[in-house]
């Protein structure tokens, strides 16, 4: 008896997937995985220190993508597209958590383990990484003194510069409270927004005003979001604090910073404060 024949609809599938490419794989033209691969250059000969320089350059990867989001979120802001906003900040908490997840690997180095590489280092601390600031940048955290250690990159230094002038997330987040119809005062509003964000009792008051009302309201969720994302950037600095002190005490860290104690000053930090303090008075 003959085989029956496949219905038109339904096409025999492949036993292997295309192999034969002429060039590098299409795969490899999109995310040049070769090139991320290659891209670890241990300077000692402890096997650990793979495991901190892959980790540390994942870090600087979540670091892109989560600027990348929060741009979207404070350009959509201005045009008062809240939804894309939400979604970007949205996507971004995920992104958080994935970030704090890198912790996991060198959350528990004990000393022993951090000296037998931590010479390799020589000045380089994270408080130098550019993209980092500039996600700090965007949580109002500005500070042109942190531009300093890239002089010597043109490019890098001309990004930064940029992202110092220019509004951060929470002053596009305060502009659209004021567009609203919230009594925000233009000392608030017309603030210089290359120096850090200050707290403002009027800031506070909208944010418990909004809070106080529908909850399923769009800027109710948009604190919401916003205090995610607060949320995980706090336990983010803590678990830095938490696996520096465990690798190394309270030794002044590289790069000449203060190690525990300039991360403990951190750690203190509220990230969008007056969507915390309003609680209080709701």
């Amino acid at each position: 008896m003959s085989q029956q024949a496949h219905p038109p609809y339904e096409a025999a599938e492949p036993e292997t997937p295309n192999l034969d490419f002429a060039g590098t794989t299409p795969y490899e033209d999109y995310v040049k995985a070769d090139v991320l691969t290659h891209l670890q250059h241990t300077l000692s000969d402890d096997p650990g220190e793979m495991v901190f320089l892959v980790t540390t350059q994942v870090m600087e990867l979540w670091f892109t993508v989560i600027v990348h989001e929060w741009e979207t979120a404070a350009q959509a802001l201005r045009a008062d597209d809240v939804p894309t906003a939400l979604a970007a900040l949205k996507r971004s908490v995920r992104e958080l958590e994935a970030l704090n997840a890198s912790w996991k690997p060198l959350g528990q180095l004990t000393p022993a383990q951090f000296n037998s590489y931590r010479g390799a280092l020589g000045e380089g601390s994270g408080f130098q990484s550019a993209m980092y600031r500039r996600l700090e940048f965007l949580l109002g955290e500005k500070s042109a003194s942190m531009l300093v250690p890239h002089r010597g990159a043109p490019r890098v230094h001309a990004e930064l510069e940029k992202a110092l002038h220019e509004p951060s997330l929470y002053d596009e987040v305060v502009r659209l409270l004021a567009r609203r119809g919230h009594a925000i005062p233009g000392s608030v509003l017309h603030r210089d927004v290359s120096a850090r964000y200050e707290p403002s009792d009027a800031v506070e008051a909208a944010w418990t005003e909004i809070y106080s009302g529908d909850q399923n309201a769009e800027l109710a969720r948009l604190g919401e979001a916003l205090s995610d994302v607060a949320e995980l950037v706090w336990r983010w600095r803590n678990d830095h604090l938490v696996a520096t002190r465990r690798a190394m005490g309270a030794k002044a860290g590289t790069g000449g910073s203060a190690g525990v104690a300039w991360l403990e000053k951190r750690a203190r930090k509220n990230v969008f404060p007056e969507l915390w303090t309003a609680r209080s008075h709701v």
